[in-house]
């Protein structure tokens, strides 16, 4: 019998009154790509958190070729062999991209930069060195994180979510990079709500679901509808259809706008025009790293225009260009950052004073003091509609998994009722039947005569969402594609700039 690489034994953790883990049981052999699939709050973060070393099991055993294995640190796991890219990084964002990877990986600062750039080339996941990762977007981020990892090269790669920002031609690229190291005699654990990368990858799969093992299958002779099923226990549901809708007012009009920052490292905007108007939603495709981040920035408020400019973005009819973020809110605007930790939420706060930040006028607020009452009932409410798995409203966002920390909110969110919502990632992180869930409070939103504004760098979430899809590259907007008209080919070759952005796309 071949002994395997890694092996788990009756593994438990609790925090509290929470089983995140119960008596798990888990091999990992030789040379394969193993999967683990779960609901969001399912237990996959935690049990790689103890393979990797960051936490230490409550009960259970833990085997490395057959030998006993006790992990302290990451780094002791990292010096047996075992690396591990998180959901969440792990950088700091005043140091470079090659400063980061200094404090894990020896060697001298030229030399780690040349091998950072050799590896972004060769896998895709290309970044600046020498750029300051405060200065990044949230895909350039983990590009630096899975090249970190493999500067390690580790015997057991562990990935959370390494595709959940990556653009689609870079997601084979990295597939194939990963058979390779499996060919190498790399054994991985992969973790992806993408239940067709999956099938694709993967050899193995252990499904976990409340913290326990429910299932050990070959993802290859199932597909996506069973594996579904069986992370989730249930069928998914059904799609709300679009409804056929007459041509709405205008919410958002963006009026060639021309933006460049002050950082030097950030993406400059050239002449960007776009119009979402009620009962529409509009899809911005793109690669990571080609604005997006400097968009939302201008469209929410956290980034201002001169008082002469600001007749360059209107919302509800005003022109705001000028306006900060609270201002536009006040118009009826609402928004979900790509950032969900330090953005959307404060990781150190509860969820109930997290719905503060944005539901206050919602007479949460009275005279200037909270009404603890009424905001509880408001998390309690975004918990119970949205399916947040948590221990209750006074549970701090830290503590959520990174999906049930989205649904939170998105959730907080939606309930404002807002006249224009601008969600950019919606459902990155988030498990298979959380994303249906999500889409499908955005289409109804979307037929109640909501305009919807969604930056996403999932293809296939934006032809099931959208009805007008626009791509951003190199800081230019494509023209305006209507998305039953359009393949997924053809948004391809704009997002690598084989299509002349100033194309006409409307007869």
């Amino acid at each position: 019998m071949t002994i395997p690489l890694l092996s788990l034994r009756g593994i438990s953790k609790s925090y509290g009154q929470v089983h995140a883990n119960q008596h798990i049981d888990l091999d990992v052999v030789l040379g394969s790509i193993h999967a683990i699939l779960g609901e969001n709050g399912a237990g996959k973060s935690t049990l790689m958190k103890l393979i990797y070393g960051v936490e230490q099991p409550d009960d259970g055993s833990i085997a490395w070729h057959g030998n006993p294995l006790s992990l302290a640190s990451p780094a002791e796991a990292r010096r047996t062999g075992i690396g591990m890219v998180f959901q969440h990084f792990s950088l700091f964002e005043s140091l470079t991209v090659v400063e980061n990877i200094r404090l894990i990986v020896s060697g001298r600062r030229a030399e780690l930069a040349r091998r950072i750039r050799t590896l972004g080339d060769e896998f895709g996941l290309e970044v600046d060195p020498l750029a300051h990762v405060h200065e990044l977007s949230v895909g350039e981020r983990q590009r630096v994180e899975i090249i970190r990892c493999l500067m390690t090269d580790p015997k057991l790669l562990i990935l959370d979510e390494p595709t959940s920002v990556l653009p689609p031609q870079a997601v084979e690229k990295l597939f194939d990079t990963l058979r390779r190291l499996r060919d190498g005699g790399v054994s991985i654990l992969f973790i992806s709500h993408k239940l067709e990368e999956i099938q694709s990858l993967c050899d193995r799969a252990t499904i976990l679901r409340g913290g326990r093992v429910t299932g050990h299958v070959d993802p290859r002779e199932h597909d996506a509808h069973d594996l579904a099923r069986m992370m989730i226990g249930r069928d998914m549901p059904e799609p709300i259809p679009a409804l056929p809708l007459a041509e709405g007012e205008k919410r958002l009009e963006i009026i060639g706008l021309d933006h460049r920052p002050d950082d030097p490292f950030s993406v400059p905007l050239s002449t960007i025009s776009l119009t979402v108007r009620s009962g529409e939603i509009l899809g911005i495709a793109g690669i990571s790293g080609n604005g997006q981040k400097e968009l939302a920035a201008l469209i929410s408020g956290e980034t201002t225009l001169p008082r002469d400019k600001r007749d360059q973005i209107f919302m509800m009819g005003q022109d705001v260009g000028n306006l900060d973020a609270a201002s536009r809110r006040k118009l009826g605007f609402a928004f979900v950052p790509e950032d969900r930790l330090g953005h959307g939420a404060v990781p150190e706060m509860s969820l109930t004073l997290n719905s503060l930040l944005t539901a206050h006028p919602l007479k949460l607020v009275r005279h200037g003091l909270i009404d603890n009452a009424k905001a509880t009932d408001f998390a309690n409410e975004c918990i119970r509609d949205y399916d947040v798995r948590t221990r209750g409203p006074e549970a701090e966002a830290g503590s959520l998994s990174g999906g049930n920390l989205q649904k939170f909110i998105v959730g907080r969110e939606i309930m404002l009722a807002p006249k224009l919502l601008f969600l950019a990632q919606p459902t990155w992180g988030v498990d298979v039947g959380a994303a249906s869930a999500i889409r499908k409070r955005l289409i109804e939103l979307r037929n109640q005569g909501t305009a919807i504004l969604v930056i996403s760098e999932e293809l296939e979430e934006l032809f099931e969402l959208s009805d007008i899809i626009q791509v951003l590259y190199h800081g230019t907007l494509s023209p305006p594609l209507v998305t039953r008209d359009t393949k997924p080919e053809e948004i391809g070759r704009y997002m690598i700039g084989a299509q002349p952005q100033r194309e006409k796309a409307f007869a």
